[in-house]
């Protein structure tokens, strides 16, 4: 079944009925455009016996689209209380297929949230509002244990956030912390790009769809000294590591040198140009020079 004809009315009539004007405080930019919903829907597929958990659906465009698509659940996150009649509506229009949680997406507990799946594979699915977008991912991403609740993140972000999960040191100027994350934990890659003009209001810049599968057995380390490794190296990624370094390996007693000399790194090297494998190895010596903890 199309959006077209799912027999709700149309965004832009819903949108005007319950007085849902875009709010820039809510980082909302409305999708309308039936054929992108659709596409982003089916990039998530197939959705046959799949939950979703969506975040921000607004009037509810890409929700009404993944149940079209044949979700088995979508569970809708949505702060903006002015949404939720709208939500309701397709919710009556598809009668326990779709879960409303009114709530701030950053104070859920996910996993939580996950059991509401009933044992059905879960996705997250979303047009991410914007001010939240980097918070979200980098909080999937570091879930634990791994594997995590989800077995795949299809979510829209600004094209620059976007270009910054996927990057690699070949791609220096966007690489960092997040890309180590997510190329340490996912296969990510760009699906398409959304131009400006499709949303309500329109942003400054184009959107890109970025799909994150989870890796079943990412190579093992500490996450947590392998965060505190990529703040560290990138909070100063214009320096030497053998500089940029030192607040790290002071937490451990030893100095900067013998850190990157237990990881095989040369000191002289910046965070630019250490891929993923590289901070894994820094996050191993981190912990063995740290000792029991």
């Amino acid at each position: 079944m199309s959006l077209a004809h799912d027999g709700l009315p149309p965004l832009r009539e819903i949108v005007a009925t319950y007085g849902l004007d875009p709010k820039k405080s809510l980082g909302q930019n409305f999708l309308f455009d039936l054929n992108l919903t659709g596409r982003i829907a089916r990039a998530a597929g197939p959705l046959t016996g799949v939950a979703i958990i969506e975040i921000g659906p607004g009037p509810g465009g890409l929700t009404r689209a993944l149940l079209s698509e044949g979700a088995a659940k979508v569970i809708a996150v949505e702060r903006d209380e002015r949404c939720l009649a709208a939500l309701a509506d397709i919710a009556s229009r598809w009668p326990g297929r779709l879960d409303i949680i009114p709530g701030d997406a950053l104070a859920l507990d996910f996993a939580d949230l996950a059991t509401r799946a009933e044992g059905a594979p879960l996705r997250i699915c979303a047009n991410l509002p914007y001010n939240i977008a980097t918070p979200l991912l980098a909080r999937w991403l570091e879930a634990e244990p791994w594997p995590p609740f989800f077995d795949r993140l299809i979510l829209m972000f600004q094209r620059e956030v976007a270009l910054r999960i996927v990057a690699t040191p070949s791609e220096r100027a966007d690489y960092g912390r997040l890309g180590v994350l997510a190329g340490w934990r996912c296969r990510s890659r760009i699906l398409f790009d959304v131009p400006a003009a499709a949303f309500t209001p329109p942003p400054k810049v184009t959107s890109s769809v970025v799909e994150l599968i989870p890796r079943r057995a990412p190579d093992p380390c500490d996450r947590i000294l392998l965060t505190a490794a990529t703040q560290a190296a990138f909070g100063q990624r214009r320096k030497m590591l053998r500089q940029s370094l030192k607040p790290l390996a002071a937490t451990l007693g030893v100095k900067a040198g013998a850190l990157l000399a237990a990881a095989g790194i040369e000191p002289t090297r910046r965070a630019e140009e250490i891929d993923v494998a590289g901070f894994v190895a820094l996050a191993r010596a981190a912990q063995n020079l740290r000792g029991p903890h």
